[in-house]
């Protein structure tokens, strides 16, 4: 991850990589974060930034495993409780679950600080995924598969407009639409796979969003380049120069791995009306 891609989650090589990984499972949405080694001031930034940007997806659900942690003191405890307050406070609520042994420190100072009123802890990575499995379900959720083809941005900007229509998001259409297509475009130029494309409704009334998430079978997150000057100008043509016009039209957008691939998601909402 560069230093101008905070919106970035990525894999080896990456300044979080080595101690805190998220990865986006594609058919649930649910998020699963690793923490491993020992806790200190370095992990817990780390921890708290990915944290922060999993929740900015705004996922069905995060699954935090503990289990190869370090954290005798049990220092940690108060990130995850945040987290959990973090994603119950998002419409639709994020459930947040916590992976960890009963008897390992962090499980026992959770359970003094309340923890069975805020957060779900779980023994096993498995017990949280059956448990998150279906639970947020999104009634506003429209799929749409499609071939590594740039034609195909046709199809999800129908999508879009399909959604938007029938939710009442009308509003959000002009961008929303902008940004698929530029999404599907970047999948099917630089990942050259089968795409899916997911538009989900978030919130209701003035604060309704639309998320939009495009899946694909490159395990290569994007990166946002600059501008190459060329005789016309600079130039749309290189990778992740497409992305800068995601980051204008988008309310917040980013990328995470997903098994077999990764998960790139914008979300468009009502920008404030400025100034008459």
């Amino acid at each position: 991850m560069s230093a101008g891609s905070p919106h970035l989650i990525g894999w080896s090589g990456d300044a979080v990589a080595d101690s805190v990984l998220a990865v986006i499972d594609a058919d649930t949405a649910v998020i699963e974060l690793s923490v491993w080694g020992g806790w200190d001031r370095r992990r817990s930034v780390q921890a708290r930034t990915v944290l922060d940007k999993c929740l900015a997806e705004h996922p069905t659900g995060v699954i935090v495993d503990l289990h190869r942690l370090r954290d005798p003191h049990a220092v940690s405890a108060p990130l995850w409780l945040t987290a959990c307050a973090q994603g119950a406070a998002l419409q639709p609520p994020v459930a947040v679950a916590v992976c960890v042994p009963a008897n390992a420190p962090v499980a026992r100072r959770l359970r003094r600080l309340g923890a069975r009123d805020w957060l779900v802890l779980y023994a096993t990575v498995s017990q949280a995924r059956a448990a998150l499995s279906g639970r947020n379900a999104l009634p506003d959720r429209l799929h749409l598969a499609l071939p590594p083809d740039p034609a195909a941005a046709m199809q999800a900007r129908s999508l879009v407009s399909d959604a938007c229509s029938g939710w009442g998001l009308g509003h959000l259409c002009e961008r929303a639409r902008l940004v698929i297509s530029e999404l599907v475009v970047n999948a099917a130029e630089h990942a050259g796979t089968d795409i899916e494309v997911v538009v989900s409704s978030r919130g209701s009334g003035p604060a309704a969003a639309l998320h939009l998430a495009v899946y694909d079978g490159d395990l290569v997150l994007p990166r946002v380049c600059d501008p190459v000057p060329g005789p016309l100008g600079p130039s749309l043509v290189d990778r992740g120069l497409g992305l800068r016009i995601v980051g204008s039209a988008a309310s917040a957008w980013g990328a995470l791995p997903a098994r077999g691939g990764k998960l790139v998601w914008a979300i468009i909402r009502s920008r404030p009306e400025g100034p008459s």
